[in-house]
């Protein structure tokens, strides 16, 4: 009976460890205009309680949307505390930001409410950081809250560089991370893949097709997922689709529309066949709204997207406030 008992424990845990997934809480959904709602994510793995920003272009006004909605369900509140619930969030389960690139659409929440965030590190390639340091945190545009560069360094945030394609383990938490350079209208922008126990994610940060940015930058990071995919270990992958496909390419500055991600999904294709990107799960971010009448950018993309489906991919496109497990 003892070795029965232990048997079936062992393939509880067998099946609970491959199980392992991810959480992600939208933010900030689009790619642009409303100041209160840009590119931001949240994410952690599914046995964690902490999460990490994957860019910060809108963070507490975000959170609060994410509290009216009740999507922080693995969050216990200290009955004791000096915070709001959104500053209890932002300052103790937010353990780091990974920051895609240093455009304002990404940073702006993150920069305006360094004021009263607390210690954490901030995660980006070397020209990211450098960005960052050079031109944001430098006492001219705000005050110098990280670790380096000009003035005074008040030292609330540490910079990590990531070298690309050497995996980290990321601070307080049970993921690991790698980065990649992505190419975004002549500027670096980046891929991070998180591994939480041999299970993946993919987020990107802005992207333009390799043929429109004369680049082979997308196709490096598709070589490297590939096998994951194969492997069916790869949850979900975080891609923008910024415009519709009646956007001119001379006009795109380093963004993809819904034929040019299909251009970008032919060529993966190759690398993992067909077959193997039928349900895979592609999370559309950093849709840019318009303020003309009666053009809905968000519904528009996902038409054209699932109009010229031809490999049976899973679409998902995210709000304000809402939460993806995978």
């Amino acid at each position: 009976m003892k070795k029965i008992i232990i048997v079936c424990c062992m393939i509880f845990s067998y099946i609970f460890s491959y199980g392992e997934s991810f959480e992600i809480i939208t933010l900030g959904s689009d790619g642009g205009v409303n100041d209160g709602n840009l590119s931001s994510y949240l994410l952690k793995g599914n046995k964690d309680t902490n999460y990490v920003g994957l860019d910060a272009g809108t963070l507490l006004p975000g959170i609060k949307k994410t509290l009216e909605k009740n999507n922080f369900t693995s969050i216990k509140f200290p009955e004791n505390t000096e915070w709001t619930k959104e500053g209890y969030i932002f300052r103790e389960k937010i353990k780091g930001y990974f920051i895609s690139h240093a455009h304002l659409d990404h940073i702006s929440g993150l920069v305006i409410s360094s004021t009263e965030d607390n210690k954490k590190p901030i995660y980006g390639v070397e020209s990211t950081i450098k960005n960052l340091k050079d031109t944001v945190f430098n006492w001219k545009l705000w005050p110098n809250f990280g670790n380096e560069g000009s003035g005074f360094k008040l030292g609330q945030y540490e910079y990590l560089i990531l070298d690309p394609l050497k995996e980290m383990n990321v601070k307080e938490t049970s993921l690991k991370v790698k980065a990649f350079p992505l190419s975004h209208s002549n500027h670096e922008s980046s891929m991070f893949l998180f591994n939480n126990h041999e299970n993946y994610l993919a987020y990107y940060g802005d992207v333009g097709s390799d043929r429109v940015e004369k680049s082979n930058l997308l196709e490096k990071t598709f070589i490297e997922i590939a096998p994951l995919i194969k492997a069916k270990k790869l949850k979900a992958i975080m891609m923008e689709v910024s415009y519709g496909n009646e956007r001119e390419e001379k006009e795109l500055f380093g963004h993809l529309t819904p034929d040019l991600l299909n251009e970008e999904m032919d060529k993966l294709a190759k690398y993992v066949g067909k077959e193997n990107l039928k349900g895979l799960n592609i999370i559309i971010i950093h849709i840019k709204p318009s303020l003309k009448n009666n053009d809905n950018v968000r519904g528009k993309i996902k038409e054209q997207l699932e109009n010229s489906n031809k490999y049976n991919i899973n679409y998902f496109y995210p709000v304000q406030g809402e939460k993806l497990i995978f």
